[in-house]
Formats: C-alpha cells, sequence, structure tokens
C-alpha cells in the first residue's frame, strides 16, 4: 500500500480544524471568549468559524472573565458543551473560582447528577516580551484540583486529538496550548486529519526512544528535549523523550517504563520549580516500583523561581533553554 499521505499543519490550523469539525459534528458546542468571532479571535484560531456557524455558536464576549466563564458553566450544566477561551490562561485567574468552585466540584457535589462538559482554552505559559502577568504556567495551578481534567498539548496533532477529546468529555477540561507554537509547523498524518481523529486524555506519547535518560515534559519544552536530545547523541547519550500530553491524570505508568529502562530521570517544564509538574512527577516515581532502578537522583529543569523579567536577556534565562536540558542530563549521569 502506498506511504499514508503527511503534510505539514501549524498548531494553529490544528487547533481550527478541531473547533470546526466539533462544531459542525454537535450542535451543542459552541465557542465563547473575547475577539473569537468577528476578530476571527486574538490568535487566529477560530478564523472562519462565526462566518460558518453565525451568533449562536460562536459568540463575543465582554472584557469580563469572571462572567463568561460563569455564563459558560451554567450552559455546561444544563448539557450544551461549551468552549470557554481565556485570550491568555493568565486572565483566568479573573475565573479561577468559576473553573474550580463552579466546574470542577459541581459532580461530585451533585453526587454524580449534575456534570459539567466544558474546556476552558487558551495560551498559557511564558510568550514573549510580555512580563510578569503574562506569563506564568498554569499546569500546576489546574493540575493540583480534583474535578477537572488538564491537557497540556506540544505539536499539532497533540492539539488537534486533545482539542476534541476534550470537548467530547463529559468532565471539565482546561485545555493549556502555547502562544509561541501556535504558528509552529508539524507533520501531521492523514489519519490525524480525519474527522474522527482524537488522543485519548490521560495518555503520554513517547516521542523519540532512548536507553541512558528519561527527559519528560509537556508544552514547549519537549522540542527542547528533542533539540537537546539531538546534541547528546552527538556524544554517544541517548536519551527517551517523553511528551506528557496530559497533566492530570497523568500516566505515570510510561515514565515509570521508562526509567525502569534508563535508569535516570530529568524532568523539564517552563513553570515555577515549586510544587511544579516536575515536583509530582519525581514524587511519584520516589513512592513507586520505579525508584529502585533509579541510578542517581531526579534532576528538575524547571523556569526561574522569580515574576518573569521583561527583558528579553532576562526573559531567556528565566525559561529552560537546551543548554539547561544538556546540562542537567550531564549531571544525572554524572559526566
Amino acid at each position: 500500500s502506498p506511504p499514508a499521505a503527511v503534510s505539514q499543519v501549524t498548531v494553529r490550523d490544528a487547533l481550527n480544524q478541531a473547533l470546526d469539525e466539533e462544531l459542525e459534528r454537535d450542535e451543542r458546542v459552541f465557542l465563547l471568549g473575547e475577539e473569537v468571532a468577528q476578530y476571527d479571535g486574538a490568535y487566529k484560531i477560530s478564523r472562519g468559524l462565526w462566518k460558518k456557524y453565525g451568533d449562536k455558536r460562536v459568540i463575543d464576549t465582554p472584557i469580563s472573565e469572571m462572567g463568561f466563564a460563569g455564563i459558560a458553566v451554567g450552559a455546561a450544566m444544563v448539557w450544551l458543551r461549551p468552549v470557554c477561551e481565556f485570550m491568555t490562561f493568565n486572565f483566568s485567574m479573573q475565573a479561577i473560582d468559576q473553573v474550580i468552585n463552579s466546574a470542577a466540584k459541581t459532580y461530585y457535589m451533585s453526587a454524580g447528577s449534575i456534570s459539567v462538559p466544558i474546556v476552558f482554552r487558551g495560551p498559557n505559559g511564558a510568550a514573549a516580551g510580555v512580563a510578569a502577568q503574562h506569563s506564568q504556567c498554569f499546569a500546576a495551578w489546574y493540575g493540583h484540583c480534583p474535578g477537572l481534567k488538564v491537557v497540556s498539548p506540544w505539536s499539532s496533532e497533540d492539539a488537534k486529538g486533545l482539542l476534541k477529546a476534550s470537548i467530547r468529555d463529559d468532565n471539565p477540561v482546561v485545555m493549556l496550548e502555547s502562544e509561541l507554537l501556535y504558528s509552529v509547523p508539524f507533520e501531521m498524518s492523514e489519519q490525524a486529519q480525519s474527522k474522527e481523529f482524537v488522543i485519548p486524555i490521560g495518555k503520554a506519547k513517547i516521542e523519540r526512544q532512548g536507553t541512558h535518560v528519561t527527559l519528560v515534559a509537556h508544552s514547549r519544552p519537549v522540542g527542547h528535549c528533542l533539540e537537546a536530545a539531538a546534541v547528546l547523541s552527538k556524544e554517544g547519550v541517548e536519551c527517551e523523550v517523553i511528551n506528557l500530553r496530559t497533566i492530570r491524570p497523568m500516566d505515570m505508568e510510561t515514565v515509570e517504563a521508562s526509567v525502569v529502562k534508563t535508569n535516570h530521570l530529568v524532568t523539564v517544564e517552563g513553570g515555577w520549580p515549586q510544587f511544579g509538574v516536575g515536583a509530582e512527577v519525581c514524587a511519584r516515581i520516589m513512592e513507586g516500583p520505579a525508584f529502585n532502578y533509579l541510578d542517581a537522583p531526579a534532576v528538575r529543569v524547571t523556569g526561574a523561581d522569580v515574576p518573569m523579567p521583561y527583558a528579553k536577556i532576562l526573559e531567556d534565562n528565566s525559561i529552560p533553554q537546551v543548554k539547561d536540558i544538556v546540562f542537567a542530563v550531564k549531571k544525572a549521569l554524572n559526566i
């Protein structure tokens, strides 16, 4: 049989494809947020959708996150399937009460009688030159809360498959995208571009096989890990790179199996170190069967423990770079 067609698709177009397909598939799905309709979205994720589906399905909101997140949660409680876009996740802090107290806890507190099928999505973590109030990563914040599912895509395939899975899920899902990846093209298979392509929530993906050290990352740092792995490979060190894809529930089985094989662990994330995603991965490895296979302490590579500086040189030094990952791997391997 001929090889399956592979084409280059940006993360932006993959997300747009997913929204378009799900709006078409299920009339209960609707999108709301600031500038999502007439302006085609602040980052053009919803390009063309308002023209295609109209005012009832793609809704521009006032600049009031607490308000429109609350409207979305209420709609989900009466069995619509809203996709609530935050222009950036930094602004979700205005609505964190709605996300956690109204959405995450309702299924439990209603003894299973009211589920809240909603997706909160938008760019998360550091962008470029937007300083402290627009640069934090919410993976640990939302990953902390029972009742939520939290996904963090890297590639176009991740973005499309996870967004479709999130919209179809009967639980509230927080989808943390990266603004800096929106314009990046990735190869997407014919299968990934089909209307029925979904990625199960809670499954990590091994992006590169290796034998010497396990690198665990999510979102943009997955790409940095692959670059670091290419550099280290020239020095005879083979890294296994795991793309977590989902922060909650976390696929520890894949991480454990890899650590059992490589005997070394390095976690990489853009967020702050204290109580971070890497801290959780390390703690779970410590508590589980893979701990006995570690030949050295696990090492965390994280953002700096400071509010994000505005100056570019300081910003670069506050976000994990490829050289930081290479350094951490050498430290873990004692080379």
